[in-house]
């Protein structure tokens, strides 16, 4: 099926720091494309990949599981690794799970962390009801769109597969157990009113990381894809600010001295 027009993922080479950038469930690019130019415009390396079974159709999405959309960001990871001296991942919501994944397992491969109202449990009655209603309902309402800022709108399905819903679960699962295994510096950035994933989950993910460099930012005038809200200039902002603080070669490329900031700002996107 083809890229919906928007949803396509976005590469950008710059310098020898790079970021990794994950979106959210039933999401796409779209969602970070603003933040992925930012960074882009400032020097970096960035990679910002469109998870399977994403950005098309959400038939398309209920043939996949958590293991599909993790390898996707951790082939992508490894790409950024042979290219970059320092990667740093950044995550909205499931995207947030996905990078503390990333982190878990690879280490030191990883500098650093930068969540945006990250996903760690699939909430209420109906949750547990998942591994035995999925074989009878295949759909539910969709969650795209949760945005304060008036005539911003997100590319995502109207419609939520069941089966994959009850792979965010189990994928939820996984990562809350692996949660310890975070060593990396942390920045945290989550709205204080969020219809999709509670602060409970952003409170849950601080207090079982063993991150001892973390940083909580309260987002008051965003909701869930703070990213494309009135908070989304200071996500930018901040994670920037971060960045250059744990990376002095923000900016250099390879045996190189500093570019300038707008050099190559437009970057590329491909379709996939």
């Amino acid at each position: 099926m083809p890229v919906l027009p928007g949803a396509e993922p976005y590469r950008h080479e710059g310098g020898e720091v790079g970021v990794l950038l994950c979106h959210g469930f039933t999401g796409s690019p779209q969602s970070m494309r603003p933040w992925a130019e930012y960074l882009a415009g400032r020097g970096l390396t960035v990679s910002l990949p469109l998870l399977p079974g994403h950005g098309t159709r959400w038939e398309d999405m209920a043939v996949t599981g958590w293991q599909d959309w993790y390898a996707e960001v951790d082939r992508a990871l490894r790409d950024l690794t042979e290219r970059c001296s320092q990667v740093f991942v950044a995550g909205l919501s499931m995207g947030g799970a996905l990078a503390l994944r990333l982190a878990a397992r690879h280490g030191d491969e990883v500098a650093g962390l930068v969540l945006v109202n990250p996903g760690n449990k699939v909430h209420g009655l109906a949750a547990h009801a998942l591994p035995v209603a999925r074989h009878f309902v295949r759909t539910v309402k969709g969650i795209a769109s949760d945005i304060a800022k008036e005539g911003s709108e997100e590319i995502g399905y109207g419609r939520v597969p069941l089966h994959s819903a009850h792979q965010l679960r189990t994928f939820f699962r996984l990562v809350d157990r692996e949660l310890p295994q975070v060593t990396q510096p942390v920045m945290v950035l989550h709205s204080t009113q969020d219809h999709v994933v509670p602060p409970a989950d952003s409170v849950r993910v601080l207090s079982r990381i063993s991150s001892t460099d973390v940083t909580e930012i309260l987002l008051e005038q965003s909701y869930h894809v703070a990213t494309l809200d009135h908070d989304a200039d200071r996500i930018f902002e901040e994670s920037h600010a971060f960045i250059d603080r744990l990376a002095p070669s923000v900016g250099k490329t390879p045996g190189e001295g500093v570019t300038s900031p707008v050099e190559g700002a437009e970057g590329t996107a491909s379709g996939g």
